[in-house]
């Protein structure tokens, strides 16, 4: 059955999608499902794990920030988003394995290595230096 907040993420999802094929550098996002990360991981490009819900204003506030940073930097533009969703998989294996705290969660990875990340923090200053430690 399909719930209304589901109906909303996935219409939300899809002008997202609409928009991103306009925009030549747009950020590529990933729903987590839970047989991405394994790909990511081997791929050896750092990645972005987003731990969001789609009530959540603090989520909401790190999306627009990092909406703002693609259209600046082919370079943040590059970097694979794997959101995970806190309602589906917040209290999964993931979470555990890698501490997450709460939603709001970003952690840049490469691998399996964790490169940084943040937690609650919607300042564009703060998450352009965590989207940086991609290049190191």
């Amino acid at each position: 059955m399909i719930t209304r907040r589901h109906l909303l993420a996935g219409l939300a999802g899809l002008s997202a999608s609409v928009l991103a094929a306009g925009h030549a550098s747009a950020l590529e996002f990933i729903d987590y499902t839970g047989n991405e990360l394994e790909g990511l991981a081997a791929s050896g490009v750092p990645y972005l794990i987003n731990f969001h819900a789609t009530w959540c204003p603090t989520c909401a506030a790190q999306q627009r920030v990092l909406d703002a940073l693609q259209g600046e930097s082919e370079a943040y533009a590059a970097i694979p988003i794997l959101r995970v969703d806190w309602d589906d998989y917040g209290n999964g294996e993931l979470v555990r394995n890698l501490a997450i705290p709460r939603r709001s969660t970003l952690v840049l990875m490469r691998g399996n290595s964790e490169l940084g990340r943040l937690v609650a923090e919607t300042r564009k200053d703060k998450i352009a230096e965590l989207l940086d430690l991609a290049a190191s």
